[in-house]
């Protein structure tokens, strides 16, 4: 027996931003507007005003998301939204800012969201989660919450175009994660293992087209789907290990989350790849490969190997987070982890030794 948690309505294609404003407007009358500056100033906020300009909902813009959001950046926007007497919220851009919308909706009723992804990567335009630093002790917290599930999520391939080559590679290694974790996890069913090998081939086909030429439409659409697809999965059948490890990283050293996810995910699937050979086998076989399920789970690590060279994705030494400190706060780092509750969805016993020895690996090549 399994359930299947989706948002309420989601709009899918080119210009869905500009033909959901009815949809939209059924929701409330006055949004708050959570993005970024970067996004803010390509001119899709504004491409969101005007439709809400042209159904009569009044709105604020809050731009104040600085990287991944913490809890006073939270409570800025949950201000805002009281102040300007505000029935609903659309978080429009990456992750930081959908998440920021789900923590602020949280603190307000759960006044309804609305989210709308500028990447192809967090996926959180589907799910029950969202993660907040708590600036007083560097901790990424992971909430879950199924009243933070959007009423409407639109998916408008073409907000991805301006995304730069180090966004596009961060969040697709996001969505690739989402869905092999999800594949892999204790918490699989038949439903999300169908959209989690549709996103996977869908990631190792078309997130070197989208790094490579920003504006290939084809591989942006796509990619999208793979986002969407993975967020489904990671709806109902969680994170594993990799995502537990993943965001100490974050916190600490301020790390994308789809960069620290890439640097840890081959060896973290590595580590559980004999708790559930058949699975990565399975995942092989999708992309082409053939033979005993060694030979096909071996062939999945190479393609991802190859994947994770061919959109540059850093060691810890290339994006400049200095060994030292790193390993100063490496124990704290596993305490996190494995508080997180993720690494317990592995399909395989996970324990602070393997996480301490998963990290210090990070720095052997």
């Amino acid at each position: 027996m399994f359930q299947v948690l989706m948002p309420n309505r989601t709009i899918v294609g080119e210009g869905a931003i500009t033909s959901a404003k009815e949809q939209i407007q059924s929701l409330g009358t006055n949004a708050l507007v959570i993005s970024g500056k970067i996004v803010e100033k390509s001119g899709i906020v504004k491409k969101l005003t005007a439709s809400l300009d042209e159904v009569g909902v009044k709105y604020t813009v809050f731009t104040d998301i600085k990287g991944e959001p913490d809890d006073l950046m939270v409570a800025a926007a949950k201000e805002v939204y009281d102040q300007s007497g505000c029935d609903m919220i659309i978080g429009i851009g990456g992750g930081s800012p959908q998440d920021s919308a789900k923590a602020v909706s949280a603190a307000s009723d759960y006044a309804p969201i609305v989210l709308i992804p500028t990447t192809a990567g967090s996926g959180s335009e589907a799910t029950k989660f969202y993660c907040v630093t708590e600036s007083a002790t560097d901790t990424k917290k992971l909430i879950t919450d199924e009243k933070i599930i959007p009423k409407l999520a639109i998916i408008d391939p073409t907000l991805c175009v301006t995304a730069p080559k180090s966004i596009t590679a961060a969040t697709g290694m996001d969505a690739l994660t989402h869905a092999v974790e999800a594949f892999t996890s204790k918490k699989a069913t038949p439903y999300t293992d169908m959209f989690a090998l549709s996103a996977i081939k869908r990631v190792f086909e078309f997130l070197p087209r989208a790094y490579a030429n920003g504006e290939d439409i084809e591989a942006r659409t796509e990619m999208s789907f793979a986002a969407y697809e993975a967020g489904v999965c990671i709806n109902n059948a969680s994170v594993t290990l990799v995502h537990g490890m993943s965001r100490p990283i974050g916190a600490l050293f301020h790390v994308p989350h789809g960069i620290s996810n890439a640097m840890l995910i081959t060896k973290c699937l590595l580590f559980a790849k004999d708790g559930c050979l058949e699975r990565f086998a399975t995942i092989g076989r999708e992309l082409g490969a053939a033979g005993t399920d060694a030979e096909c789970a071996d062939i999945f690590f190479d393609y991802l190997a190859d994947l994770c060279k061919t959109i540059e994705i850093p060691t810890l030494e290339e994006y400049g987070i200095d060994r030292e400190t790193f390993f100063l706060k490496m124990d704290k780092m596993a305490d996190d982890a494995i508080a997180s509750g993720s690494p317990g969805n592995t399909k395989k016993e996970v324990n602070k030794k393997d996480i301490l020895k998963i990290y210090t690996d990070l720095w052997s090549e």
